[in-house]
Protein backbone atom coordinates (compact mmCIF):
# COMPACT_ATOMS: atom_id res chain seq x y z
CA UNK A 1 0.00 0.00 0.00
CA UNK A 2 1.46 3.35 -0.99
CA UNK A 3 1.62 6.30 1.38
CA UNK A 4 0.67 9.68 -0.17
CA UNK A 5 3.68 11.48 1.26
CA UNK A 6 4.01 14.11 -1.42
CA UNK A 7 0.70 13.88 -3.22
CA UNK A 8 -0.98 16.68 -1.33
CA UNK A 9 -2.42 19.65 -3.17
CA UNK A 10 -3.20 19.88 -6.83
CA UNK A 11 -1.32 17.74 -9.36
CA UNK A 12 1.13 19.42 -11.74
CA UNK A 13 -0.68 21.38 -14.40
CA UNK A 14 0.25 21.08 -18.06
CA UNK A 15 1.22 24.38 -19.59
CA UNK A 16 -0.18 25.35 -22.97
CA UNK A 17 3.19 26.33 -24.49
CA UNK A 18 6.04 24.80 -22.57
CA UNK A 19 9.60 24.98 -23.89
CA UNK A 20 11.18 21.59 -24.63
CA UNK A 21 12.89 20.10 -21.59
CA UNK A 22 16.67 20.47 -21.74
CA UNK A 23 17.85 17.36 -19.93
CA UNK A 24 20.33 17.89 -17.15
CA UNK A 25 22.11 15.49 -14.85
CA UNK A 26 19.30 15.97 -12.35
CA UNK A 27 16.70 15.02 -14.94
CA UNK A 28 18.56 11.81 -15.73
CA UNK A 29 18.65 10.98 -12.03
CA UNK A 30 14.93 11.66 -11.57
CA UNK A 31 14.02 9.66 -14.67
CA UNK A 32 16.05 6.71 -13.37
CA UNK A 33 14.12 6.88 -10.09
CA UNK A 34 10.80 7.02 -11.95
CA UNK A 35 11.78 4.06 -14.16
CA UNK A 36 12.79 2.03 -11.10
CA UNK A 37 9.50 2.82 -9.34
CA UNK A 38 7.45 1.73 -12.36
CA UNK A 39 9.38 -1.52 -12.77
CA UNK A 40 9.12 -2.29 -9.05
CA UNK A 41 5.39 -1.67 -9.09
CA UNK A 42 5.26 1.22 -6.64
CA UNK A 43 7.14 3.49 -4.25
CA UNK A 44 7.42 1.03 -1.36
CA UNK A 45 8.65 -1.81 -3.56
CA UNK A 46 11.34 0.43 -5.09
CA UNK A 47 13.04 1.25 -1.79
CA UNK A 48 15.40 -1.74 -1.84
CA UNK A 49 16.29 -1.22 -5.49
CA UNK A 50 17.06 2.48 -4.99
CA UNK A 51 18.43 2.12 -1.46
CA UNK A 52 16.58 5.25 -0.30
CA UNK A 53 13.57 5.87 1.89
CA UNK A 54 9.95 6.28 0.87
CA UNK A 55 9.89 10.02 1.56
CA UNK A 56 12.93 10.65 -0.67
CA UNK A 57 11.43 8.61 -3.54
CA UNK A 58 8.11 10.43 -3.27
CA UNK A 59 9.84 13.83 -3.33
CA UNK A 60 11.94 12.90 -6.36
CA UNK A 61 8.88 11.79 -8.33
CA UNK A 62 7.10 15.01 -7.38
CA UNK A 63 10.16 17.02 -8.47
CA UNK A 64 10.14 15.21 -11.82
CA UNK A 65 6.43 15.92 -12.31
CA UNK A 66 7.02 19.60 -11.62
CA UNK A 67 9.99 19.79 -13.99
CA UNK A 68 8.15 18.24 -16.94
CA UNK A 69 4.72 19.69 -16.09
CA UNK A 70 2.86 16.36 -16.10
CA UNK A 71 1.26 14.15 -13.52
CA UNK A 72 2.94 10.80 -14.01
CA UNK A 73 1.21 8.56 -11.51
CA UNK A 74 -1.35 8.25 -8.76
CA UNK A 75 -0.27 6.93 -5.40
CA UNK A 76 -2.14 6.56 -2.19
CA UNK A 77 -4.56 4.19 -0.53
CA UNK A 78 -5.70 2.76 -3.85
CA UNK A 79 -2.16 1.85 -4.89
CA UNK A 80 0.24 2.92 -7.58
CA UNK A 81 -1.00 3.57 -11.13
CA UNK A 82 0.55 5.30 -14.13
CA UNK A 83 -1.32 8.06 -15.90
CA UNK A 84 -1.38 8.15 -19.70
CA UNK A 85 1.43 10.70 -19.59
CA UNK A 86 3.30 8.49 -17.13
CA UNK A 87 3.18 5.55 -19.54
CA UNK A 88 4.52 7.77 -22.30
CA UNK A 89 7.36 9.09 -20.13
CA UNK A 90 8.20 5.58 -18.92
CA UNK A 91 8.52 4.23 -22.47
CA UNK A 92 10.51 7.30 -23.50
CA UNK A 93 12.85 6.76 -20.53
CA UNK A 94 13.46 3.16 -21.65
CA UNK A 95 14.40 4.44 -25.10
CA UNK A 96 16.54 7.20 -23.60
CA UNK A 97 18.62 4.92 -21.41
CA UNK A 98 18.89 2.35 -24.20
CA UNK A 99 20.35 5.10 -26.39
CA UNK A 100 22.79 6.04 -23.65
CA UNK A 101 23.81 2.39 -23.30
CA UNK A 102 24.24 2.13 -27.06
CA UNK A 103 26.45 5.24 -27.05
CA UNK A 104 28.53 3.79 -24.24
CA UNK A 105 28.76 0.43 -26.04
CA UNK A 106 30.03 2.10 -29.22
CA UNK A 107 32.70 3.96 -27.26
CA UNK A 108 33.76 0.81 -25.46
CA UNK A 109 33.87 -1.04 -28.77
CA UNK A 110 36.23 1.58 -30.12
CA UNK A 111 38.39 1.02 -27.05
CA UNK A 112 38.08 -2.77 -27.42
CA UNK A 113 36.51 -2.92 -23.97
CA UNK A 114 32.98 -3.97 -23.04
CA UNK A 115 31.15 -1.98 -20.36
CA UNK A 116 27.50 -1.42 -19.50
CA UNK A 117 24.51 -3.29 -18.14
CA UNK A 118 23.59 -6.76 -19.39
CA UNK A 119 19.90 -7.24 -18.57
CA UNK A 120 18.85 -10.85 -19.14
CA UNK A 121 15.59 -12.61 -18.27
CA UNK A 122 15.51 -16.36 -17.60
CA UNK A 123 12.78 -18.79 -16.63
CA UNK A 124 12.76 -19.73 -12.96
CA UNK A 125 13.62 -23.26 -11.80
CA UNK A 126 16.26 -23.82 -14.48
CA UNK A 127 19.34 -23.60 -12.25
CA UNK A 128 19.54 -27.40 -12.02
CA UNK A 129 19.61 -27.91 -15.80
CA UNK A 130 23.19 -28.74 -16.78
CA UNK A 131 22.26 -28.33 -20.46
CA UNK A 132 21.82 -24.59 -20.05
CA UNK A 133 24.85 -22.59 -21.28
CA UNK A 134 23.90 -19.50 -19.26
CA UNK A 135 26.19 -19.93 -16.24
CA UNK A 136 29.23 -20.62 -18.43
CA UNK A 137 28.36 -17.62 -20.63
CA UNK A 138 28.07 -15.25 -17.66
CA UNK A 139 31.35 -16.56 -16.27
CA UNK A 140 33.07 -15.96 -19.61
CA UNK A 141 31.70 -12.41 -19.91
CA UNK A 142 32.83 -11.61 -16.37
CA UNK A 143 36.31 -13.02 -16.95
CA UNK A 144 36.92 -11.10 -20.17
CA UNK A 145 34.86 -7.96 -19.46
CA UNK A 146 34.79 -7.34 -15.69
CA UNK A 147 33.23 -3.87 -16.12
CA UNK A 148 29.98 -5.38 -17.44
CA UNK A 149 27.24 -5.26 -14.80
CA UNK A 150 24.84 -8.22 -14.78
CA UNK A 151 21.13 -7.64 -14.24
CA UNK A 152 19.62 -11.12 -14.14
CA UNK A 153 15.88 -11.65 -13.65
CA UNK A 154 14.41 -15.12 -13.06
CA UNK A 155 10.66 -15.08 -13.56
CA UNK A 156 7.76 -16.44 -15.61
CA UNK A 157 7.75 -16.64 -19.41
CA UNK A 158 5.33 -13.76 -20.00
CA UNK A 159 7.39 -11.48 -17.74
CA UNK A 160 10.61 -12.25 -19.62
CA UNK A 161 8.91 -11.62 -22.97
CA UNK A 162 7.39 -8.37 -21.73
CA UNK A 163 10.76 -7.19 -20.43
CA UNK A 164 12.44 -7.81 -23.80
CA UNK A 165 9.60 -6.12 -25.73
CA UNK A 166 9.68 -3.06 -23.46
CA UNK A 167 13.47 -2.83 -23.56
CA UNK A 168 14.01 -3.42 -19.85
CA UNK A 169 15.85 -6.62 -20.79
CA UNK A 170 18.16 -6.95 -23.77
CA UNK A 171 17.72 -10.72 -24.01
CA UNK A 172 15.76 -13.66 -22.69
CA UNK A 173 16.39 -17.39 -22.38
CA UNK A 174 13.02 -19.06 -22.58
CA UNK A 175 11.17 -22.25 -23.51
CA UNK A 176 9.48 -21.92 -26.88
CA UNK A 177 5.91 -23.20 -27.08
CA UNK A 178 4.94 -20.93 -29.95
CA UNK A 179 6.92 -18.17 -31.66
CA UNK A 180 5.94 -14.50 -31.65
CA UNK A 181 6.74 -11.98 -34.36
CA UNK A 182 8.17 -9.51 -31.83
CA UNK A 183 11.27 -11.67 -31.33
CA UNK A 184 14.16 -13.27 -33.13
CA UNK A 185 14.80 -16.80 -31.87
CA UNK A 186 18.13 -18.61 -31.59
CA UNK A 187 18.20 -22.28 -30.45
CA UNK A 188 20.22 -23.11 -27.32
CA UNK A 189 19.25 -26.51 -25.90
CA UNK A 190 16.31 -28.79 -25.10
CA UNK A 191 14.72 -29.58 -21.74
CA UNK A 192 13.26 -33.05 -21.20
CA UNK A 193 10.04 -33.40 -19.20
CA UNK A 194 8.62 -36.61 -17.78
CA UNK A 195 5.45 -37.62 -15.93
CA UNK A 196 5.79 -37.96 -12.16
CA UNK A 197 3.71 -39.24 -9.27
CA UNK A 198 4.42 -39.09 -5.53
CA UNK A 199 4.22 -41.32 -2.48
CA UNK A 200 0.60 -42.31 -1.93
CA UNK A 201 -0.39 -42.33 -5.59
CA UNK A 202 -1.51 -45.70 -7.03
CA UNK A 203 1.21 -45.54 -9.69
CA UNK A 204 4.01 -45.00 -7.19
CA UNK A 205 4.30 -48.69 -6.25
CA UNK A 206 3.00 -50.21 -9.49
CA UNK A 207 5.53 -52.61 -11.07
CA UNK A 208 7.16 -51.13 -14.16
CA UNK A 209 6.17 -54.14 -16.28
CA UNK A 210 2.49 -53.30 -15.69
CA UNK A 211 2.89 -49.82 -17.15
CA UNK A 212 2.64 -48.76 -20.77
CA UNK A 213 2.46 -45.61 -22.82
CA UNK A 214 -1.26 -45.20 -22.03
CA UNK A 215 -0.96 -45.74 -18.26
CA UNK A 216 -1.95 -42.12 -17.49
CA UNK A 217 -5.35 -42.50 -19.14
CA UNK A 218 -7.03 -43.58 -15.90
CA UNK A 219 -5.56 -40.96 -13.56
CA UNK A 220 -6.06 -37.28 -12.79
CA UNK A 221 -3.39 -35.02 -14.30
CA UNK A 222 -2.20 -31.45 -13.84
CA UNK A 223 -2.64 -28.83 -16.54
CA UNK A 224 0.32 -26.47 -16.90
CA UNK A 225 -1.27 -23.07 -17.48
CA UNK A 226 2.10 -21.48 -18.24
CA UNK A 227 2.83 -23.83 -21.17
CA UNK A 228 1.12 -25.14 -24.27
CA UNK A 229 2.16 -28.78 -24.20
CA UNK A 230 0.20 -30.46 -26.93
CA UNK A 231 2.42 -33.51 -26.47
CA UNK A 232 0.71 -34.23 -23.15
CA UNK A 233 -2.43 -35.27 -25.00
CA UNK A 234 -0.46 -38.15 -26.47
CA UNK A 235 -0.36 -39.68 -23.00
CA UNK A 236 -3.41 -38.48 -21.04
CA UNK A 237 -7.08 -37.79 -21.76
CA UNK A 238 -8.09 -34.15 -22.28
CA UNK A 239 -10.76 -34.42 -19.58
CA UNK A 240 -8.30 -35.88 -17.05
CA UNK A 241 -6.63 -32.51 -16.34
CA UNK A 242 -8.56 -31.79 -13.16
CA UNK A 243 -5.99 -29.51 -11.52
CA UNK A 244 -3.96 -26.61 -12.88
CA UNK A 245 -0.80 -24.75 -11.90
CA UNK A 246 1.05 -21.69 -13.16
CA UNK A 247 4.65 -22.55 -12.19
CA UNK A 248 6.90 -25.59 -12.04
CA UNK A 249 7.02 -25.54 -8.24
CA UNK A 250 3.21 -25.38 -8.10
CA UNK A 251 3.03 -28.50 -10.29
CA UNK A 252 5.43 -30.26 -7.92
CA UNK A 253 3.32 -29.30 -4.90
CA UNK A 254 0.19 -30.78 -6.49
CA UNK A 255 2.05 -33.95 -7.39
CA UNK A 256 3.26 -34.20 -3.80
CA UNK A 257 -0.34 -34.56 -2.56
CA UNK A 258 -0.31 -38.06 -4.02
CA UNK A 259 -3.53 -37.34 -5.89
CA UNK A 260 -2.25 -36.21 -9.29
CA UNK A 261 0.25 -37.02 -12.02
CA UNK A 262 2.11 -34.09 -13.55
CA UNK A 263 4.91 -33.33 -15.98
CA UNK A 264 8.11 -31.81 -14.63
CA UNK A 265 11.52 -31.07 -16.12
CA UNK A 266 13.74 -34.09 -15.49
CA UNK A 267 16.51 -31.96 -13.96
CA UNK A 268 14.07 -30.32 -11.52
CA UNK A 269 12.52 -33.60 -10.35
CA UNK A 270 15.84 -35.44 -9.98
CA UNK A 271 16.39 -34.52 -6.32
CA UNK A 272 12.80 -35.46 -5.41
CA UNK A 273 13.22 -38.81 -7.11
CA UNK A 274 16.55 -39.38 -5.36
CA UNK A 275 14.88 -38.61 -2.01
CA UNK A 276 12.27 -41.31 -2.67
CA UNK A 277 9.38 -38.82 -2.79
CA UNK A 278 8.65 -38.86 -6.55
CA UNK A 279 8.73 -41.51 -9.24
CA UNK A 280 8.97 -41.05 -13.00
CA UNK A 281 6.07 -42.86 -14.67
CA UNK A 282 7.20 -45.04 -17.58
CA UNK A 283 9.96 -42.54 -18.52
CA UNK A 284 11.18 -44.51 -21.53
CA UNK A 285 7.79 -43.94 -23.23
CA UNK A 286 6.21 -40.92 -21.54
CA UNK A 287 8.33 -37.83 -22.11
CA UNK A 288 8.73 -34.83 -24.39
CA UNK A 289 11.41 -32.23 -25.11
CA UNK A 290 10.95 -28.44 -25.00
CA UNK A 291 13.34 -26.21 -26.99
CA UNK A 292 14.97 -23.32 -25.15
CA UNK A 293 15.97 -20.30 -27.21
CA UNK A 294 17.77 -17.02 -26.82
CA UNK A 295 15.25 -14.31 -27.73
CA UNK A 296 16.10 -10.77 -28.84
CA UNK A 297 13.70 -8.04 -29.84
CA UNK A 298 13.06 -8.11 -33.59
CA UNK A 299 14.49 -5.35 -35.79
CA UNK A 300 16.78 -3.82 -33.18
CA UNK A 301 20.48 -3.00 -33.42
CA UNK A 302 22.64 -5.61 -31.67
CA UNK A 303 25.09 -3.82 -29.41
CA UNK A 304 28.65 -5.15 -28.96
CA UNK A 305 27.63 -6.37 -25.50
CA UNK A 306 24.66 -8.32 -26.85
CA UNK A 307 26.86 -9.79 -29.58
CA UNK A 308 29.44 -10.84 -26.98
CA UNK A 309 26.75 -12.43 -24.82
CA UNK A 310 25.33 -14.36 -27.77
CA UNK A 311 28.81 -15.54 -28.72
CA UNK A 312 29.42 -16.68 -25.14
CA UNK A 313 26.21 -18.73 -25.38
CA UNK A 314 27.46 -20.32 -28.61
CA UNK A 315 24.93 -18.46 -30.77
CA UNK A 316 25.62 -17.14 -34.26
CA UNK A 317 23.48 -14.02 -34.66
CA UNK A 318 24.03 -14.10 -38.40
CA UNK A 319 22.19 -17.42 -38.60
CA UNK A 320 18.51 -17.45 -39.51
CA UNK A 321 16.48 -16.43 -36.47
Amino acid sequence: METPLSNSGNPPVKTAHRAPLALSGLDFKLLKVFKAVVEAGGFSAAQNELNVGLAAISKQISDLEIRIGMRLCTRGREGFHLTEEGRLVYQASIDLFASVDNFRDRLSSAQNELIGDLGVGVIDNTISDDNSPLVAALRKINEHSPKVRFQLQATQLDEVERGVVEGRLVAGIVPVYQKREEFDYYPLYEERSQAYCAVGHPLFDMPAEQMGGNVLQDYECINHRYAIHRDKLNFARYDSFSASATQVEAVALLIKTGRFVGFLPQHYAATLVAAGQFRAVCPELIHFDTPFNLILRHNTVRSPLVKAFAQALGVDLKATA
